[in-house]
This record gives structure tokens, sequence and C-alpha cells, in this order.
């Protein structure tokens, strides 16, 4: 997830948003769960980290892993939905 060798002994406080949202989808990704819970996996991330977390995920879900994502990245969710749940009906005046 390219987080650089210089941020390893560094406090994630200090990291810039791509670098802890890359940080925080590798701990997820790390723990070998049966579900992943998403929210916006992708934001912060450049055009290549962003390719990067994708493919992931897809692995993740080839391998039987149930996958919740709240994704407003129609790209993302494209690549990675199986079924999608728009909320936005469920507000007020909807």
């Amino acid at each position: 997830l390219n987080v650089g060798r210089r941020l390893w002994h560094l406090p994630p406080a200090t990291f810039s948003g791509g670098e802890q949202q890359r940080v925080n989808i590798a701990r997820g990704l790390a723990a070998r769960r049966p579900i992943l819970l998403l929210d916006e996996p992708t934001a912060s991330l450049d055009a290549a980290n962003r390719a990067v977390v994708v493919d992931l995920i897809e692995a993740r879900k080839r391998e039987g892993v149930a996958i919740l994502g709240i994704l407003h990245d129609d790209d993302v969710r494209d690549r990675i939905a199986d079924r999608v749940v728009d909320v936005t009906r469920f507000a007020p005046g909807a």
C-alpha cells in the first residue's frame, strides 16, 4: 500500500489523510476476518493507491469475505458491490 519506511516509526497523527487511510486499510486487511466493514475505503487516495486498495478488496471478495461498505465513489461501488442499497430514499422528505 505504498506506506514508506520513513513513516513506520512516526505517530500516525503526523501522516497525511491518504497515508492514514492506507495504514487503516492495511490494518483491516491484515486481520483475516470473514467480513470487511468499509467506510469510504478510497477517500483521500490518489489514483494509483485507489487502484491498489480496490484490487485488495476484490481479492478478499474472491476469497469469500463478506463486504459491507459505504461507498460514494460510483466506480469503486460498481467494481466491488453485488447489491446496493440507496439510503437516500430513507432521508426525511424523500
